[in-house]
This record gives structure tokens, sequence and C-alpha cells, in this order.
């Protein structure tokens, strides 16, 4: 099974194509989408959509997972968000792909053992789960970390097509 996972954020928004054969699992490509403080938020939402078309097109795969909502104290902050979130979901929507949803702490417990875990931490994890030869950058591996999640849960119960289910 070959997925994209997504930690979306205007400025950084984290991106991973994992995939898993039997009980193996790689990172095929991982990286995060920059986007310049200079860029208009409207550019920054076109090139998230953009860059994961294109990775979606190029990897071909057959799901797809987000980082949920997490609270914020500043509502500008969480229209911001969701505005990313909401560019990345187009691009997955768009080609049909079903999308699951995990939550931060959901995310870091399936990684680190502990909800409330560094993003050092999630990502010495996940350089080691994945047997990667270095650190990724902290928006890269949360959204590795956000796949191996979605693994991990599609292991311990059977999943549908189910667009944005909270699992």
């Amino acid at each position: 099974m070959r997925m994209i996972a997504v930690d979306p954020s205007l400025r950084g928004t984290g991106y991973a194509i994992l995939e898993k054969t039997g009980s193996k699992l790689r990172a095929i490509e991982y990286g995060v989408i920059k986007n310049a403080d200079k860029l208009l938020p409207s550019s920054c939402l076109v090139a998230i959509h953009d860059r994961l078309a294109e990775l979606i097109h190029k990897h071909e795969p057959e799901c797809a997972a987000v980082e949920g909502i997490i609270f914020v104290q500043s509502h500008r902050i969480a229209i911001t968000m969701g505005a990313a979130r909401g560019a990345a979901i187009l691009a997955m929507a768009e080609r049909g792909l079903p999308i699951y949803e995990y939550a931060p702490r959901r995310v870091k417990q399936a990684v680190v053992g502990r909800g409330a875990a560094a993003k050092t931490q999630v990502a010495f994890m996940v350089r080691a789960r994945l047997g990667l030869t270095e650190t990724p950058p902290p928006d890269a591996a949360d959204a590795l970390a956000i796949g191996l999640t979605h693994f991990q849960a599609h292991e311990t119960a059977s999943h549908g097509a189910v667009i944005l289910q909270r699992v």
C-alpha cells in the first residue's frame, strides 16, 4: 500500500510518501513545502495544492492521511491553518483518494508512546522506525509520523474508504 501523509501549514507543509509491503515500511519521498513570508496567503494555498497534486500524480498513492485540527487560541491562526488543510485536502480529493484524519495527540501516542511528546522525540522515532540516515525536518517528520500512524491503525482495524473520518 502506498500513501501520502500531510501536516498542513501555510508556510511549511510537511509531506511524506510512504509504502508498506508486507511488514516492511519505507519512506519513498518526504519534505516540506516552504512558502516565503512575503508570499500572499492565497499564493501559498495554490503552492500547497499544486505541489501535493504533483506528488500524487508522480507517486499514485492509494490513500491519504492528514493531521486533524488542533486547538489554537487565536481565531486568525485557526482560519489560516484551516485554509492550508483545505488546499491539501482538495489536492487529495481531486484524485478521489480516501482521506483519513488523525489527531496530533494520537499521532504522537502511536509513534512515541506519549501523546505529549516533543517534536524532537517524534523526529527521532520516525528516523529510527523508518531506518532513515538523517533526521527529517520537523514538518516532514510530522507527516511521516502521520503516515506511520495510519499504517498502525490500518493493521488494527479494517478501514473503508471514508473521507475525513476521525480515527
